[in-house]
């Protein structure tokens, strides 16, 4: 039969564990928080469509074409409307997304420490999850940006809390299926993670009397979410495409469509030029940030796996934790992917780590238990290149990893800076989206500053605004790697206007960060 493990009373030794990974959770990912890493265009989108929530009252300053669900950005504009300042209340507009981060993983740190803790027993093995959760430079890294897989995140630790507590009550269930419900519509890939909270799910309320209602309640608060989603496509007749056409190859002209929108999403791949495959990824970007918590949290996953399968052994928290991070795994090795879609995984393989370890050191001595999990805390501290320190360039000195020291965003003031001060507010700007908000909400502004993935695509902007001719642009403000983007998405006309017809007239360099202004010669 399925064992579960009593958790013990969280106690004082509790509150001043859970209290220390909270603390050191405002401290690796609140410090140098402005000033690394350089702004990324998706926080920039997710910033416009929060402004335009508050500005203008619409999901997005441009067509909304359902490529997200909207709960993230509301959030965000929740956020920004309850500050004072709101979009510059702590200086580049992003920044605001950034602090919400900071107190997301917070309250993600608090529900880690709990779930591990409830499912475990174990409070060194809640400490040791919640400290790799914080330490972890690939967690750092993309749980200061404001990315909505990071608000996805909290929605699913609020549903597994809420399913450990295993108090019995219909109510409970279905606060866990609305977690679930607002996971997904914020960040639709929460999907993959169904048979992890299923199986969760069933054995928390196999053995009780009123198991059929707490299901049925799970499925209707975790379906509703979703159906509001769609019913709001559906009253503006952007549910189905015109003439239920799903042709990928000739995208609906009439409207935008929610369920063309997901059939797209569903077949889009790496050669289309969409994004980065896993391979790639995982030896370029993921392993260099951080192999330590992937490689072991990869085993702790494997090894947690085989462990439930035992039918005399098994155990429930350890197969749905190994479920949730399969799941998701899945879903990373099928996917057409970008860098940052690797957030979600590391609470998982953390969670994974802290349930394995509250197995093996179920029956250990607790002064010996405390003990090794500070040595465990301890081994990756100190490292080159490990969670805390780094070489130089020379590799003669060494220094504060990056993410503690490096300035990187200042770039982005200075380049926000000198367009304020040497551009007319009326020019006609190609920019990316990262500089968006600051430039419509600083002084001067800049209304007819234009994101350049939507002057490539969207017809409004392509069409309406820029006729598809470079006679019609002022400048291309370029971000770092922005030159990519506009080769891999054919974005010809711009190229054309930057290559034939452009003067560079500001830039900056610092090691791969490259920025740059250019002026298009569009008179004579």
């Amino acid at each position: 039969m399925p064992r579960e493990q009593e958790a013990e009373p969280l106690g004082r030794s509790g509150v001043a564990l859970l209290t220390f990974s909270m603390v050191l959770g405002l401290v690796t990912h609140g410090w140098n928080l402005f000033r690394y890493p350089l702004y990324l265009s998706d926080e920039g989108i997710y910033m416009q469509q929060a402004w335009s929530v508050l500005r203008e009252g619409k999901l997005s300053p441009y067509t909304y074409f359902y490529d997200h669900a909207p709960m993230g950005w509301l959030t965000i504009a929740a956020w920004v409307g309850m500050i004072p300042g709101q979009f510059n209340a702590f200086g580049f507009p992003v920044n605001n997304g950034r602090v919400l981060m900071v107190l997301v993983h917070l309250g993600s740190t608090f529900l880690l420490f709990e779930v591990v803790r409830r499912y475990s027993g174990s409070k060194p093995a809640a400490f040791l999850a919640t400290f790799l959760f914080n330490v972890s430079p690939l967690a750092v890294y993309f749980q200061r940006m404001v990315l909505l897989d990071n608000l996805m995140v909290f929605w699913v630790l609020v549903g597994l809390y809420i399913l450990a507590r295993k108090d019995g009550r219909v109510v409970t269930a279905m606060g866990a299926g609305l977690a679930f419900g607002f996971a997904v519509i914020t960040k639709e890939n929460a999907i993959f993670l169904l048979p992890g909270f299923g199986y969760l799910l069933h054995r928390s309320i196999v053995e009780q009397g009123n198991r059929r209602f707490s299901a049925s309640f799970w499925w209707f608060a975790a379906g509703s979410p979703v159906a509001l989603y769609m019913l709001y496509a559906e009253i503006k007749n952007e549910l189905l495409p015109a003439r239920m056409d799903f042709n990928l190859s000739s995208p609906p002209a009439d409207h935008v469509s929610l369920l063309y929108t997901i059939w797209w999403q569903l077949h889009r791949t790496a050669s289309g030029g969409q994004g980065t495959m896993f391979a790639t990824l995982l030896n370029e970007s993921w392993l260099f940030k951080d192999k330590y918590l992937l490689l072991i949290g990869t085993a702790a996953t494997i090894g947690a796996l085989a462990l439930s399968l035992n039918a005399r052994q098994r155990e429930v928290p350890l197969l749905g934790a190994a479920l949730l991070a399969i799941g998701y795994g899945f879903y990373l090795t099928r996917s057409v992917l970008l860098d940052f879609y690797v957030a979600p995984l590391v609470p998982l393989l953390a969670l994974n780590i802290g349930l394995l370890y509250g197995r093996i050191t179920r029956y250990g001595k607790p002064a010996a238990v405390a003990v090794l999990t500070a040595i465990l805390c301890l081994l990756p501290l100190p490292y080159p290149k490990g969670y805390l320190v780094s070489w130089n360039s020379d590799g003669t000195k060494l220094l504060l990893a990056d993410q503690y020291r490096l300035p990187q965003t200042n770039m982005q003031n200075l380049q926000v800076s000198w367009i304020r001060q040497n551009i007319p507010p009326q020019s006609r700007l190609i920019i990316d989206d990262d500089i968006w908000v600051a430039l419509r909400e600083g002084t001067p502004s800049f209304p007819n500053a234009q994101s350049h993935f939507k002057a490539a695509a969207d017809p409004d902007v392509r069409d309406k605004i820029f006729h598809q001719d470079w006679h019609n642009v002022d400048y291309v403000v370029m971000s770092n790697k922005m030159r990519d983007a506009l080769q891999r998405n054919n974005e010809g006309w711009i190229i054309e206007a930057i290559d034939q017809h452009g003067e560079r007239v500001w830039q900056i360099d610092r090691g791969d960060v490259h920025l740059e202004i250019i002026k298009i010669n569009n008179t004579g």
